[in-house]
């Protein structure tokens, strides 16, 4: 029989040898599992490309979407950029299915800078203000001839691609009505990497009404433009103004990796993003969801284990399907932890193109 002093080892041995397990567990928890997924959730709508779903718990204990539509009739890419608005949908459950509701910001005249596309849709809430980041785009050409192809060279395209910046809208009510303004918060600067465009805009806000706002940009390359870059703009209040944080990219081609639509959230000990890997450099695997923290939201790293997601989904009638696009993710945030990813998806093999429908859709996630 052993001595009190040997089982005394033999305890620390063993409770150490816990703590290692359990440390080294919560290491390796990264990003939540994704769980399965109900095939009759999330929000399509009949005679529209739905994209975009970004989603909040309002007043009325109902979950809210704000997401993106536009023609079918229209082609998907680049009909974004020219006829996109954003719209809101409604469900008693995160998972949905969403009913649509009302078009919260149509196209409003090609005078405006957001006067003939709105995108992007991103929706929070400082107090008792709803704020609702977007991208926004005008042109001074007619609409795109309906159910005629309809190319990245066509100069509609061409304009509107470069007009893309960054607003607010801000309303009271869920309902609104919504304000918007007459210029947007993130302006192109020239001679910088954000010299083309602004787009997709992944805001935190804090408390105090602060905002660290990560964004998609591009610069001109002579007359083109460049690979797509992600940077991080602050400002002391959501309205602005934003100043443009570094001076530089914090994920580019040369830095990381190429990486589209972000998502950024606060923790405790700083920040987290998801986004797209477009090319799989980060995570091995082209277009699957990368995850990345931050302590300042400027100086990034990505996670141990930094593939977040693949594109392959597990349905509830028992199908499991790699989609051929998953992209535009939007994280619920519950009671301070993810419980729902949103991702724009259709069918088809993968391509744009190639897509037939297209709707977002609502995933459980799994915490371990």
């Amino acid at each position: 029989m052993k001595n009190p002093r040997q089982l005394l080892k033999v305890g620390l041995q063993s409770l150490t040898l816990i703590i290692f397990v359990v440390a080294a567990s919560a290491q390796a928890a990264e990003f939540p599992e994704l769980g399965v997924v109900p095939r009759n959730g999330g929000f399509r709508m009949e005679g529209y490309w739905v994209w975009c779903g970004s989603v909040i718990k309002g007043d009325d204990g109902k979950y809210h979407m704000f997401a993106s539509r536009w023609p079918k009739d229209i082609t998907f890419h680049p009909g974004w950029m020219t006829n996109s608005e954003i719209v809101r949908a409604v469900a008693d459950r995160p998972e949905g299915p969403y009913v649509f509701q009302q078009v919260v910001l149509p196209a409003r005249g090609a005078d405006y800078w957001d006067g003939r596309a709105t995108h992007n849709p991103s929706i929070t809430r400082h107090g008792d203000t709803y704020i609702l980041f977007y991208m926004g785009s005008t042109h001074p050409f007619d609409d795109p001839p309906r159910g005629v192809p309809f190319a990245l060279t066509d100069p509609r395209c061409i304009v509107a691609r470069s007009n893309k910046r960054i607003g607010v809208a801000t309303a009271k009510r869920i309902e609104g009505p919504w304000t918007r303004y007459d210029r947007p918060i993130l302006e192109t600067k020239p001679n910088s990497f954000y010299s083309f465009l602004t787009s997709n805009p992944a805001p935190v806000v804090h408390d105090d009404g602060s905002v660290l706002l990560m964004f998609k940009s591009r610069r001109y390359e002579g007359i083109k433009h460049s690979q797509m870059m992600l940077g991080v703009a602050r400002a002391k209040h959501y309205l602005g103004p934003y100043e443009v944080a570094g001076g530089e990219p914090v994920f580019s081609a040369n830095k990381f990796g190429e990486v589209e639509d972000p998502f950024v959230w606060k923790t405790a000990e700083g920040y987290e993003m998801i986004a797209k890997d477009m090319t799989g450099k980060l995570v091995g695997e082209k277009h699957a969801g990368v995850h990345a923290k931050s302590k300042d939201g400027l100086r990034w790293e990505l996670a141990k284990r930094p593939k977040a997601w693949t594109r392959k989904l597990r349905w509830d009638d028992g199908v499991t399907q790699t989609m051929g696009q998953l992209e535009r993710p939007f994280l619920l945030i519950e009671n301070g932890r993810p419980t729902f990813l949103f991702a724009a998806t259709g069918d088809g093999p993968g391509g744009f193109a190639n897509m037939t429908q297209s709707f977002n859709v609502a995933i459980p996630l799994v915490h371990h």
